[in-house]
């Protein structure tokens, strides 16, 4: 059952593009944007992940619909972008969540996973902001949030997307810069590390290296899916018109870290999980 902390109308009537909406983190947000009553479209390149995720919000069938896109290729874009007005008119908020990496030393890495990464994780970012911009937002306002990562003290076995994360906190504060005069708001949310389904796309090795990781946050534990789809929602909501060109991190003070003040365990953070219950 998915609730919220927030008025179940807030995104009456709105729509909503969400990249990589159709699993962990990306699917969480839908959910909760569905659940406060807006036309969410989920965008992704795995069919059957769409499939997925149409089936297990069958409830909300009536405010969802995907679209088949991979945000790298410009025309799929602009070809999504155009079925999606033609449809609805606008787009008031985008949620550019869309994104993937994988472990490996810099010395190792080949420039073709190197251009993978870059390309969707920033490139791709840029290509859906502008497209929705150019047909939509410029003519009628609208909030974009963009997902980073944990990368304010360097990306250790993971230079390509730590340098694409990079750059797209930087594109945040550039856009939020021009399009601001049009009404246009443009904000990141940085998860830490969270349990999710991202997990399983990693190895045995970088797995058991995760779940070492909640020792290095403030909270003493991983961050939950609601926790990030909740500054999302926060962004995205009227609470934060005044708000644009910055960065949420949801990570539990993980920035914090220093060996001179180890984090100490405790159970006094309590996870959001979105249900209710604490």
């Amino acid at each position: 059952m998915i609730q919220s902390i927030y008025k179940q109308d807030l995104f009456k009537d709105k729509v909503v593009l969400v990249t990589g909406g159709g699993s962990g983190i990306g699917l969480r947000i839908t959910k909760e944007l569905l659940f406060l009553g807006a036309h969410v479209v989920i965008a992704g390149r795995n069919e059957e992940k769409l499939n997925l995720a149409t089936e297990a919000l069958q409830d909300y069938r009536h405010q969802l619909s995907t679209v088949s896109c991979n945000i790298r290729e410009e025309q799929q874009v602009d070809h999504a972008v155009d079925k999606i007005l033609s449809q609805h008119n606008q787009i008031d908020f985008l949620v550019n969540n869309a994104g993937g990496q994988f472990p490996q030393p810099a010395d190792q890495m080949k420039i073709k996973g190197w251009r993978a990464v870059i390309d969707t994780n920033l490139n791709g970012t840029f290509i859906v902001s502008q497209k929705i911009y150019k047909q939509s937002m410029k003519r009628t306002g609208g909030a974009i949030v963009n997902i980073l990562a944990n990368m304010w003290n360097g990306f250790p076995d993971m230079c390509h997307t730590g340098a694409a994360r990079a750059g797209v906190e930087n594109l945040t504060k550039t856009l939020a810069t021009e399009w601001g005069p049009e009404g246009v708001r443009i904000n990141s949310v940085a998860p830490g590390v969270i349990r999710s389904s991202g997990f399983d796309t990693y190895d045995e090795d970088f797995t058991a290296y995760l779940k070492t990781t909640p020792k290095d946050n403030k909270a003493y534990r991983f961050g939950t899916e609601a926790e990030v789809a909740a500054a999302v929602l926060f962004l995205l909501s009227p609470a934060a018109n005044f708000i644009t060109g910055e960065t949420i991190k949801v990570d539990g003070g993980e920035p914090l870290y220093s060996p001179k003040f180890p984090h100490k365990e405790h159970g006094k953070m309590a996870p959001w999980d979105g249900t209710g219950k604490f």
